[in-house]
């Protein structure tokens, strides 16, 4: 739970993704194209993928992945990002982050 909450404050944008999960290659594109480059923690590509799983779900992501963290604040996944871009708040939220500059 330590691991998941120091990486998740290492930048600006943080995603915990699986390399397999489309939900998950849609949200790092969303990000992309607004202009942010998040930090990407890929589970299934890492020794202690697994465990940092758990913590996720421990913190309440549910599904999993993908897990994003702005500002070192849990988010949401792929539903509630979706939801605050569409209603303009991500970007808000971003802007707050120092993840964009405009």
């Amino acid at each position: 739970m330590d691991r998941v909450g120091k990486l998740a404050s290492q930048k600006a944008v943080v995603i915990f993704s699986k390399s397999s999960c489309c939900m998950c290659h849609a949200i790092k594109r969303l990000f992309y194209e607004q202009g942010v480059s998040p930090m990407i923690h890929e589970l299934d590509e890492v020794s202690n993928g697994k465990e940092m799983e758990r913590a996720l779900i421990r913190l309440g992501c549910n599904p999993s992945v993908p897990a994003v963290f702005i500002g070192g604040k849990f988010v949401g996944s792929a539903n509630t990002v979706m939801t605050l871009h569409l209603n303009g708040s991500l970007r808000k939220m971003l802007i707050d982050a120092g993840a964009l500059w405009l």
